[in-house]
């Protein structure tokens, strides 16, 4: 017997994105997920929806390199809102060096994500309403991101020191006490 997902009715979806956000809440992002697919499936262009299954994918990161980030980048990119697609395409880069800072990677690969959504946040800055300033925060805390890096070197740095007889010196990141 073949079992089909079942449809909700329209007048639930503000219920339904409540429990989305409630699941999210408690750290279960798998069902604030499938809530939000449903929604989606009846009502594909559904705002809130998108950015809530954006953040339930985000939230489920755990620093692998790709992970579900092309997913969560899709899903920010249907934002119609230039200025919540640039904030949130930022939270997804800001979640992904998160994670993989705590997976242990190498600090120029979590340097490109941390400077990727510091780049996103400067260009939701511009747009952003007048009574809005969550993207300068998280451009703040993303800058204090990168002050604790013990380097920053990049890639191509580290290539070159790891030819040479003596080991480099971490550069500092900016903002950063000597």
């Amino acid at each position: 017997m073949e079992r089909k997902l079942k449809t909700i009715r329209s007048n639930g979806i503000a219920q339904a994105l409540s429990k989305a956000q409630l699941y999210r809440y408690l750290k279960e992002p798998e069902e604030s997920e499938s809530i939000c697919q449903d929604i989606l499936a009846i009502d594909p262009e559904n705002q809130a929806a998108l950015r809530m299954l954006g953040l339930s994918i985000t939230d489920q990161f755990v620093g692998e390199p790709s992970g579900r980030c092309a997913e969560a980048e899709s899903v920010f990119r249907r934002l119609t809102d230039p200025y919540a697609q640039h904030y949130y395409l930022g939270i997804l880069s800001e979640r992904r060096a998160k994670a993989q800072m705590r997976n242990g990677r190498p600090a120029y690969l979590v340097v490109a994500l941390i400077e990727e959504a510091m780049r996103q946040f400067e260009e939701a800055e511009k747009i952003r309403p007048s009574d809005n300033d969550e993207s300068v925060l998280r451009w703040n805390r993303c800058l204090r991101l990168l002050a604790k890096l013990p380097h920053t070197e990049t890639r191509e740095e580290e290539a070159v020191w790891e030819n040479q007889d003596t080991p480099p010196v971490p550069a500092r990141p900016a903002g950063a006490r000597r």
